[in-house]
């Protein structure tokens, strides 16, 4: 007998959930970036969303829980994904520089590549890029049949025929000063715009 349609969306959720863990075991283990004691950040959310977040290193709220998007800046998306009317728990939130190292720059290229596995197992239709770094090394990555996207921030760009993406600034810098939290509100609303727009499965 024929699976159902929900049959092989649970098969899909099941392999993306093993790939996960499987993925943050290794980064778990990994050694290249020079981190001494403390524990990469990892990616979270939901495993096949159809929205990724991403930035390119932590801030200390997340390296102390080791969670991508735990703290100041986690929470005020959350509020903004609801007046949205986007589901939070529908997101996946990741960075580039998994290891609390004193500086991004020295964040190891293995590290800065595993967002490419994320992007594979969670295959989001959209992708906000948080930042100019974070362009930079979404850029560099270099993923099959992708499109290089431009630095103009808050205009859906298409990155594959599968994947759009949104540029934003910096979520951690914007909430420091009133004129760039207006300007990280003003580039997230095309989010809104763009998932009211999706079509329905």
């Amino acid at each position: 007998m024929p699976a159902t349609d929900d049959e092989i969306r649970e098969r899909y959720l099941d392999r993306a959930i093993r790939e996960l863990n499987l993925l943050s075991r290794e980064i778990q283990e990994c050694s290249a970036c020079a981190r001494g004691s403390l524990l990469p950040v990892l990616g979270s959310g939901h495993p096949q969303a159809d929205i990724m977040l991403l930035k390119y290193a932590p801030v200390r709220s997340e390296i102390e829980e080791g969670v991508a998007f735990y703290g100041r800046s986690g929470l005020a998306l959350m509020k903004s994904l609801r007046r949205l009317q986007i589901d939070p728990l529908a997101v996946y939130g990741t960075l580039f520089a998994k290891c609390p190292v004193a500086d991004p720059a020295l964040a190891d290229p293995v590290c800065l590549s595993r967002v490419a596995e994320e992007i594979a197992i969670v295959s989001p239709k959209m992708i906000v890029v948080m930042g100019d770094d974070a362009l930079d090394a979404l850029n560099d990555l270099e993923l099959p049949l992708a499109s290089t996207l431009e630095a103009t921030i808050g205009e859906v760009q298409e990155l594959t025929s599968q994947t759009a993406a949104l540029l934003v600034p910096n979520i951690d810098v914007a909430l420091d000063e009133e004129q760039t939290k207006r300007t990280f509100w003003a580039a997230f609303r095309a989010l809104g715009k763009w998932y009211a727009e999706l079509p329905p499965y």
